[in-house]
């Protein structure tokens, strides 16, 4: 194995993630405080409907925690291809892990919040349609990595396959705003045709602040946690192999 490609000692990870999983952890507990008890209630709603409106502060806090493991796939990738260094593959292979299961997450509260609102978990919305197809992309990346022996070659089909991969995620953001869709637009834009519409208040707007910032600290966590693993298979690999030499 080249010194380029070389794992670095997994041993160096311990301290600092014991501190960054207590703070992700006191984060998430702040998060589930805002969204249950701090934010107002929805005045436009009532009854079931506003009690599964609290579900809005996870599932715009798993979007971003799946963007930011779409986007880290990305980074890594470039990385990788630029320096050809496994380490960054690494990176863009567990950014897509976790950054999937939080897209899982996000179809999973989105259904949920759904029933209540329009009397359905599921429905062919544009918003619904593109998200689980990118879903479904980053599912596939992570079927056909597993095709490969070589980590090299493993290392440069994912990076190509990655960047297309990302061409999804604005899709999907997009949809609802290019679109005739009934799924709401929270954040600055619109479309006129658009049926869905959301307004938010003082505690709401800060509740989904909190969200924000505790579920991109949580992907952090899971995200170190899972390149740790990676570093320490690498480094079983790279024992395997000087045993086969």
């Amino acid at each position: 194995m080249s010194t380029l490609s070389r794992p670095t000692s997994p041993d160096r990870w311990f301290a600092p993630l014991l501190v960054f999983d207590v703070i992700a952890g006191l984060a998430m507990v702040g998060v589930m405080w805002a969204g249950l008890v701090y934010a107002g209630d929805a005045v436009n709603l009532a009854g079931e409907e506003q009690a599964a409106q609290r579900i809005f502060y996870f599932h715009i806090g798993s979007n971003i925690a799946a963007l930011l493991g779409f986007l880290g796939s990305v980074v890594g990738s470039i990385g990788y291809l630029v320096s050809r260094r496994l380490v960054w593959d690494r990176w863009a292979a567990a950014s897509v892990e976790i950054g999937t299961i939080f897209g899982i997450l996000v179809l999973l509260s989105g259904a949920i919040w759904a029933k209540p609102a329009w009397n359905t978990y599921w429905t062919w919305d544009p918003r619904l349609t593109t998200a689980t197809i990118t879903v479904l992309i980053y599912i596939a990346y992570m079927l056909f990595r597993n095709g490969f022996d070589d980590a090299e070659t493993r290392a440069r089909f994912a990076a190509v396959y990655a960047m297309f991969a990302f061409l999804s995620v604005p899709l999907t953001y997009y949809s609802a705003r290019l679109f005739r869709s009934i799924h709401p637009i929270v954040f600055d834009g619109g479309n006129e045709e658009a049926q869905g519409g959301f307004a938010i208040g003082p505690t709401m707007g800060q509740t989904l602040a909190i969200a924000m910032i505790g579920f991109a600290l949580l992907f952090l966590a899971l995200l170190f946690h899972r390149v740790r693993q990676f570093d320490f298979e690498a480094r079983i690999d790279a024992i395997r192999e000087r045993f086969d030499e």
